[in-house]
């Protein structure tokens, strides 16, 4: 952990889950990632993919779908606690 500075803040860093609302999957990943968003570890954008045709074209039979501030997949259908620990570790 990074020790606080009186009036500074580490700005956590920005994932996208791409989303659907009926999707079982996309709940269980959503609620795995709500402790890290708690803990500040990352800062969250949840996107539905139906709303965008573009985004169904890329991530259609693949969500949900984690990814990183620089556009890395980090997960897909499941979520991957190794594999983001990693990824964090990565971006630091």
């Amino acid at each position: 952990p990074v020790p606080a500075v009186a009036g500074c803040q580490m700005m956590a860093p920005q994932f996208t889950l791409y989303y659907r609302d009926y999707c079982s999957l996309c709940h269980a990943m959503r609620d795995a990632l709500k402790p890290y968003v708690a803990a500040g570890q990352l800062a969250l954008e949840i996107v539905d993919v139906d709303a965008d045709e573009a985004l169904v074209a890329r991530f259609d039979e693949l969500v949900p779908v984690l990814v990183g501030p620089d556009g890395h997949e980090v997960c897909h259908w499941h979520f991957a606690p190794e594999r983001l620990a990693a990824y964090l570790a990565e971006i630091g």
